[in-house]
């Protein structure tokens, strides 16, 4: 989710300063993606540029409210109506960890494996255990978040444990020359071997 659309929906319930933004972002996102308060001034200072918010006059006790612009509702409407892409995600770190584990001299890839594993399950029971912490009507965003955090946890477990499958039967192949790359060998029968 970008910080810019998020404050964009907030902005949409009404008039907000930068310290109920962030109050209110946490607690829609159940505080799993906490704000600091320059993030939110930078991008209100960026939607304000881009004509997507304007800032109102300072309160008695020196806040600034800011409010959504029609050119503001237009972009969140275009938002909310257009999928995520895969492509516009940020890399998958770990993915990219287990890839350069593999060709790295020296790594135990398994135990990189392993060590990810038991930390995304520590991982899944807290989720889970929050899951279950309250179900209140009003805590449906907050759930409906943690519920997407649940999936992708026990998806990466399913991952790790394909990875570690793919492990056993994977053989990197010797240096063609000193300076050259590393290829692989696969052996399907790498169990009768054993």
């Amino acid at each position: 989710m970008s910080i810019r659309h998020g404050l964009l929906a907030l902005l949409e319930r009404g008039q907000m300063y930068g310290y109920q933004l962030r109050a209110a972002f946490e607690e829609s996102t159940g505080s799993t993606w906490p704000l600091n308060i320059g993030q939110v001034y930078t991008t209100l200072n960026r939607l304000e540029r881009d004509g997507l918010v304007r800032s109102l006059p300072e309160h008695e006790g020196g806040q600034r409210p800011y409010e959504i612009t029609d050119a503001g509702r237009a972009d969140l409407t275009l938002w909310f109506a257009t999928p995520i892409s895969r492509a516009d995600r940020p890399r998958d770190e770990l993915s990219i960890k287990l890839a350069l584990a593999l060709t790295t001299p020296g790594v135990d890839v398994r135990s990189v494996v392993q060590t990810q594993r038991s930390a995304t399950m520590r991982t899944l029971q807290e989720l889970t255990r929050l899951k279950f912490a309250s179900d209140r009507p009003e805590d449906l965003p907050w759930r409906l978040v943690l519920d997407a955090m649940v999936f992708q946890a026990e998806a990466e477990i399913r991952w790790l444990d394909h990875c570690e499958t793919s492990l056993v039967r994977y053989r990197p192949a010797p240096p063609t020359s000193p300076a050259g790359r590393s290829g692989a060998v696969w052996h399907a029968d790498e169990e009768a071997h054993r």
